[in-house]
């Protein structure tokens, strides 16, 4: 094989596999000879070859671009996905553009980013120390939960805290979820050597949404917080209360968070701001025990931050100006509204389905006699969340968060035309 050949074959295979896009352009000629050890006439061969089978277009003085011609397949399939995505997202929980001031955001993020100073440097392993003291104050004021700044650990997310913690436990012992819905912590904690269960009762780690409890959106009653309290103080289990969903709980009167009931001694308490603010604030954190907290000062190096340092700095004084308060109101105004409408809608639609609005008032719940095919579902570019469907019943729960509220009323039609 010649050697251009070689180089043609090299250039093609990283515009096929998209290693190389529409507009990205090939090294010059003189740093192509460099790279490839090969001849400037072998190279010119190749980059004449890649031009002529339409891989590549040449601009003068200026180089070799790969160009539109060989993405025809990646528009089309482009052109497939559009026409076959979700409209109806009743699944993901996503938020809509009414459910949040990103104008307002971006005026913190503006006012972050002057401070110039802050950001020449990286980011505290632990969290800005400032947000930190803003969120000592805001969950005592909210949740009843009383925890000294330097106990608190921001993360870029629960899962990025998960890692953390896992780390910090020493005994590799039993973990209990909920159940299997979790599958990112259930993996997590697996890849870090513990042992996982469901709804094992003598587990030495506990992890438990009180204010989700099942995909139905469940809140865990008083009495069986009180039960678990105890029955981790008996067993010294630790407790993982991640406490995600207590800002939504319109159905039922606030619980106590399980840190507040239990002192402390024996829970790690996690909040994040992803669906008070939206999900692409990726801003999580947790309280961590005294014992724990000790822990990760001592292995501090062995961290990192990956929360942005920018978003902690616009957080804090969001928090501080007392914003936060004010979008926690709106959301639930906002979504128990939309809730409120599909349940309303669907109700009439629907006579014989057993139709429910649930607990923590962000999911309606069917069951229904079904019928049909699931791939209905898809085909009306509709997205749900499946419970069961077994014996001729299916039951789903739907999430309405992400549709928009004036879809709400002809989506609920078609669902019931699939559920008829």
């Amino acid at each position: 094989m010649k050697k251009y050949i070689k180089v043609y074959e090299y250039y093609k295979k990283l515009i096929d596999s998209k290693q190389l896009r529409q507009g990205d352009r090939l090294p010059s000629i003189r740093n192509a000879t460099a790279i490839l050890n090969v001849s400037k006439t072998t190279v010119q061969s190749a980059y004449f070859a890649l031009q002529a089978d339409g891989y590549v277009i040449a601009s003068a003085k200026s180089g070799y671009y790969v160009t539109e011609q060989k993405l025809k397949e990646d528009l089309h399939a482009a052109d497939n996905i559009e026409q076959n995505r979700i409209k109806y997202d009743f699944k993901s929980g996503d938020a809509d553009a009414q459910s949040f001031d990103i104008k307002l955001w971006q005026r913190y993020i503006k006012n972050a980013l002057r401070q110039e100073n802050r950001l020449l440097s990286y980011g505290d392993v632990q969290g800005e120390k400032d947000l930190r003291y803003a969120l000592s104050d805001y969950i005592r004021a909210k949740r009843n939960v009383t925890a000294s700044p330097d106990r608190i650990v921001v993360g870029a997310g629960v899962q990025s805290l998960l890692a953390i913690l896992c780390s910090l436990i020493e005994e590799k012992s039993t973990v209990s979820f909920p159940d299997n819905s979790f599958l990112q912590g259930i993996n997590l904690f697996k890849d870090y050597g513990f042992d996982v269960h469901t709804r094992y009762k003598n587990a030495k780690i506990i992890y438990v949404s009180p204010s989700h409890m099942t995909s139905y959106g469940n809140v865990m009653p008083m009495k069986r917080r009180l039960e678990l309290i105890k029955h981790t103080e008996e067993n010294k289990s630790l407790i993982i209360e991640d406490d995600f969903d207590s800002d939504f709980m319109y159905q039922v009167k606030p619980t106590p968070s399980l840190f507040a009931l239990a002192g402390s001694d024996n829970v790690v308490y996690m909040g994040s701001f992803s669906q008070v603010l939206v999900p692409g604030i990726r801003i999580s954190f947790m309280v961590l025990t005294e014992e724990l907290a000790k822990l990760f000062n001592e292995n501090k190096e062995k961290f990192a931050q990956a929360a942005s340092k920018t978003e902690q700095i616009a957080l804090c004084q969001y928090i501080r100006d007392g914003h936060i308060n004010k979008q926690i109101r709106k959301i639930r105004r906002h979504y128990t509204a939309k809730t409120n409408k599909l349940y309303n809608t669907l109700k009439p639609l629907l006579p014989k389905a057993k139709i429910q609005i649930s607990e923590n008032g962000l999911q309606v719940k069917i069951t229904c006699a079904f019928n049909g095919s699931l791939d209905e579902f898809e085909k009306n570019s509709m997205a749900i969340n499946l419970v069961d469907y077994s014996n001729g019943i299916l039951k789903l729960y739907l999430t309405p968060s992400a549709v928009d509220e004036n879809d709400i009323e002809k989506s609920a039609q078609i669902l019931s035309n699939i559920l008829k």
